[in-house]
């Protein structure tokens, strides 16, 4: 019996010591740790350190298993806030790589939400959208529950996210390389296990640009967000409010936010039994017109009033084309100034481009008809007579339709004769005055020896002087007819120029004034009015 005792308490002593032993190996190893946690700053430096970030967290799933040992050593130090307690309380056993469920089967419901701060750029070009978001995402944690009763009272904790398990959200149609991610804040912790992570965000997602309407358009995207690897039956995505938080967004000073919807979806795919469902956000937004007005809407108003000041343009000033041409180079200008704009694609044309198109074609037809129209007034005097057809259509029907008054007396008021003072009569009894014969006595016998071959020879020298005189005026006569004739030519194409020209400025006019008020008032006010229709989900891509 004795032998037996002492046996007892022989392995009794060895077993103290074994102990004693291994309290002196760790006890100096939790006092230096306790050492470098008092000389911090704060608390959360200390968590954030020992957690290394997330890339080292992923590295080295065990690293919460590391955090509950590095704390060990402080858990029972009695100046220890409660906050730090409870946080090795939650995290001694957390592993934040498996889905915090006790049970395989059970289902986390993630809550999505989005809290929408401004809309930073809407790149037309590339067709990508930029927004800035609170992302808030919400579930529970059965793994992160606390007795409030036991730690003070402390109802919630901010924990850095790294050392939580996230759900692994992403926005499907990101035009981004996925590498920049999420702000890694804090998340909030309450008690019951509720987890709550608003990180904020800048979202760049892709977004079908439709041009047709511009500058007067309006554009719907979305932003599809679900989970990247888990399915329904592990993690399920719900909204987390009815509408879109916009308590803190800040107006855009290029698009107006029309609406902004959120619609959960769930869809199911031929490779898999499972369900796949996400949160889709749905934005409407429409274009500021004021910028657009100022600078490329009424610049080229006055450019088209410049065209048709080429028709009223004198054509004896010799500007006519060169103020037809400087218009037409101006439009091209805008033109490509709008293309640099607007992306490479042939789903649509822009509203403004087609305007401007038509414009420049106008103006192409008014330098071509600006150069018809100097031809009709440049024809010289010799060329062939205005046309009977051109005549009636244009200097009669077309005149007077236009009221517009022409002289045409003045190179035929005479009908093609000479005046009086240059006809044969009158040169005839001029030229009889000054050679009317005088009676000169140079003798009796003289006087009338001569007197009847004085008289005999004046008659026969009026009669040939006539003769020629009158020839001589005939040929005046026929020659300056012949001018009336040519200088009539000339006039009345002038006319048929002046007529067409006017003619064409109110033609012009007319097309300028209808293109305008179809283009950029009719149109843009119809689509303005279907735009307050209600939410249609085929609008924005998606079926």
């Amino acid at each position: 019996m004795v032998p037996l005792l002492k046996l007892l308490l022989y392995i009794l002593f060895l077993d103290h010591q074994t102990t004693n032993a291994a309290v002196k190996t760790t006890l100096p190893k939790a006092k230096q740790q306790i050492t470098k946690h008092r000389s911090g700053t704060n608390s959360a430096g200390y968590y954030d350190d020992i957690s290394a970030g997330r890339s080292s967290t992923e590295e080295q799933p065990s690293n919460s298993y590391k955090f509950a040992t590095n704390f060990h050593g402080t858990s029972g130090n009695s100046k220890q806030t409660d906050e730090q307690k409870l946080l090795y309380h939650l995290l001694r056993q957390y592993e934040r790589a498996v889905r915090p469920v006790r049970n395989a089967s059970h289902t986390i419901t993630v809550k999505l939400g989005m809290t929408l701060t401004n809309i930073f750029d809407m790149d037309e070009k590339n067709q990508v959208l930029t927004i800035n978001v609170w992302l808030d995402q919400e579930w529970k944690d059965e793994l992160l529950r606390w007795d409030p009763a036991q730690f003070n009272g402390i109802q919630s904790l901010r924990i850095p996210c790294d050392l939580l398990w996230l759900p692994d959200i992403v926005l499907y149609n990101n035009a981004d390389d996925y590498t920049a991610g999420y702000m890694r804040s804090r998340a909030m912790v309450f008690y019951d296990g509720t987890v709550f992570w608003p990180p904020p965000t800048q979202l760049r997602s892709t977004c079908k640009i439709s041009v047709t309407y511009f500058p007067f358009d309006s554009q719907r995207c979305s932003l599809k967000f679900g989970s990247w690897t888990y399915h329904g039956f592990q993690v399920d995505i719900t909204n987390r409010s009815d509408n879109v938080d916009l308590t803190n967004y800040v107006v855009s000073g290029e698009f107006d936010l029309i609406r902004v919807h959120q619609k959960r979806r769930v869809v199911k795919y031929t490779c898999c039994p499972e369900p796949y469902p996400d949160v889709t956000f749905y934005i409407h937004i429409r274009r500021k017109t004021l910028y657009y007005m100022y600078n490329i809407i009424f610049p080229c108003l006055m450019m088209s009033v410049l065209t048709l000041l080429v028709f009223l343009l004198p054509p004896d000033s010799g500007e006519k084309i060169s103020l037809g041409i400087t218009v037409l180079l101006a439009f091209s200008v805008f033109v490509l100034a709008i293309a640099e704009k607007m992306p490479e694609t042939s789903d649509s044309v822009p509203l403004i481009e087609i305007y401007l198109t038509v414009v420049m074609g106008m103006s192409s037809i008014s330098v071509v008809m600006t150069v018809v129209v100097l031809n009709f007034h440049h024809r010289g005097p010799f060329n062939r007579p205005v046309p009977r057809w051109l005549r009636r259509v244009v200097l009669e029907k077309l005149r007077a339709f236009l009221g517009i008054e022409l002289n045409y007396n003045q190179y035929s008021s005479t009908n093609g004769a000479l005046p009086n003072s240059v006809s044969s009569n009158g040169i005839l009894r001029r030229m009889s005055t000054r050679m009317q014969v005088e009676d000169i006595v140079l003798g009796n016998n003289m006087i009338e020896t001569n007197k009847d071959l004085f008289q005999e020879t004046e008659l026969i020298s009026i009669e040939n002087g006539e003769s020629v005189l009158r020839k001589k005026a005939k040929k005046l006569n026929d020659l300056h007819s012949k001018l009336l004739k040519t200088l009539e030519i000339a006039h009345e194409w002038r006319q048929v120029a002046q007529v067409i020209d006017r003619f064409l400025f109110w033609i012009f006019l007319v097309l300028t004034v209808v293109i305008t008020t179809v283009l950029l008032l009719v149109i843009p006010i119809y689509h303005r009015s279907m735009d307050e229709g209600e939410f249609d989900e085929a609008e924005y891509g998606l079926h």
